[in-house]
């Protein structure tokens, strides 16, 4: 293909010389003088392992050159990357005047081009940032249409200082956010020699990818450096600890835990961040990561009694209300304190468990559902029916496989406000109103 790539910087730099090292013919575009010398006379402008040797072997070869002409740029190539910085503001915002810039003149080029191009968005950004800023500024200065008269796409890098060679060839997966699929095939193909996963999604969704990996990696460094300081406080090998930890390949370092839904409860683990909570205050230890999650989950219950509130209506009925789909324990269950909370604010509720039965109860659990809500038990039904047949707003509280097509059971005055997201709202009942908290 004939590439361009805007911004020969970290990101642009890799890129450029990895894709003229697959064959391509690439052409680098930047304002910056010394870096377009330096890629013509075959040096790389940035520091990175094999970097340098790719960019010398691409600009012997011919494959690569650079310029500061964009419309030249965009003239001689058939899509092109943008890969310009995306630095932060004061306030943590994003700064797109360098975004903004470059659509201007890719949009201004695009406007003399008389054949079709694809621009792709390479350079981290919010989601919203490719419609809201992106799409209409090459709309504006190209007086043509994004998806019709040019390709539009987002593709997300994953590249880390250090190897980011590496991980170009061999990435983690390759996303791919597209507005319209003929620019998505041009892009595919592009990498269709890579080994590793390909994902085709939308704009928004793309645009999104790159914050929660980002996210979920200073989560995983601070937690682990939360937990080493409190094992350094209790004289425990936290290296030790910390390798047990990643050997638990079903449950710690996998999918498990991942998927947005409600809140967690049950015996163990608001119980056990307590615990941890109350040994680091006895140590001197603050842990900010570890002490925040109990307010979140809290934030996450509150969520939920404002979803069922907007409904607007006062006859409310709730599907599961164990703090597990398939045990009977209620023992600090989410929904419990929707339920509660929902009561102190007038509203009739009906709820059903299968797995909640006080003839069936012993013990713990049947001590907690007498002693300390004997309330919610007169609010017991003996089925889905029942539920159905008073709530005009149906909760879903857990993942039990009887709720999973509740939709298709929902009167037209019904609405569904399904806490864990068993159910699909492109069922046929797509014309419903969902809520997911």
């Amino acid at each position: 293909m004939r590439i361009s790539i805007f911004g020969l910087g970290y990101v642009g730099t890799v890129s450029a010389g990895c894709l003229a090292a697959d064959g391509h013919q690439v052409l680098g575009i930047d304002p910056v003088a010394e870096k377009i010398d330096l890629i013509n006379s075959g040096h790389s402008p940035i520091v990175e392992a094999e970097i340098g040797e790719i960019v010398e072997e691409a600009v012997r070869t011919g494959r690569l050159r650079a310029t500061q002409d964009p419309t030249a740029a965009i003239h001689e190539t058939d899509i092109s990357f943008i890969c310009v910085g995306t630095p932060s503001q004061s306030n943590g915002n994003l700064d797109l005047r360098y975004i903004r810039r470059i659509c201007e003149q890719i949009g201004q080029a695009l406007r003399t081009k008389p054949i079709r191009h694809t621009v792709v968005i390479r350079s981290t950004i919010l989601p919203g940032t490719m419609k809201k800023v992106v799409i209409p500024t090459l709309e504006e200065f190209s007086g043509k249409k994004a998806g019709e008269d040019f390709g539009i796409c987002n593709n997300p890098e994953f590249l880390r200082e250090g190897s980011a060679v590496r991980d170009f060839r061999f990435p983690p997966k390759t996303v791919i956010g597209e507005l319209d699929q003929a620019s998505g095939d041009l892009l595919a193909a592009l990498y269709e020699r890579l080994e590793a996963p390909l994902i085709r999604t939308d704009l928004n969704t793309a645009e999104m990818i790159k914050y929660v990996d980002n996210g979920w990696h200073a989560l995983k460094i601070g937690f682990a450096n939360e937990i080493g300081n409190l094992c350094d406080s209790f004289g425990i090998d936290a290296e030790e600890v910390m390798n047990i930890f990643c050997q638990d390949k079903k449950l710690n370092i996998s999918p498990a835990y991942l998927k947005p839904g409600f809140a967690f409860g049950g015996s163990c683990l608001p119980k056990d961040l307590r615990a941890l909570s109350y040994q680091a205050r006895m140590h001197d230890l603050q842990l900010p990561i570890l002490d925040s999650v109990l307010p979140s989950n809290e934030m996450q219950i509150s969520r939920g009694v404002k979803l069922v509130i907007e409904n607007g209506s006062s006859r409310v009925g709730v599907l599961g209300f164990s703090f597990k789909a398939g045990t009977d324990d209620l023992r600090e269950s989410p929904v419990i304190e929707v339920i509660e909370r929902l009561i102190g604010k007038g509203y009739d509720l009906r709820i059903y468990d299968r797995n909640v039965n006080i003839a069936a109860l012993v013990g713990a659990n049947r001590d907690f559902i007498l002693n300390r809500i004997p309330h919610i038990s007169k609010l017991m039904v003996s089925s889905v029916d029942d539920v159905l047949a008073h709530a005009q707003t149906v909760v879903i509280g857990n993942h039990d496989p009887e709720f999973s097509q509740i939709h298709s059971k929902l009167r037209e005055d019904q609405r569904l406000v399904d806490f864990v997201r068993i159910t699909r709202p492109g069922s046929p009942n797509a014309k419903r109103q969902f809520a997911f908290a």
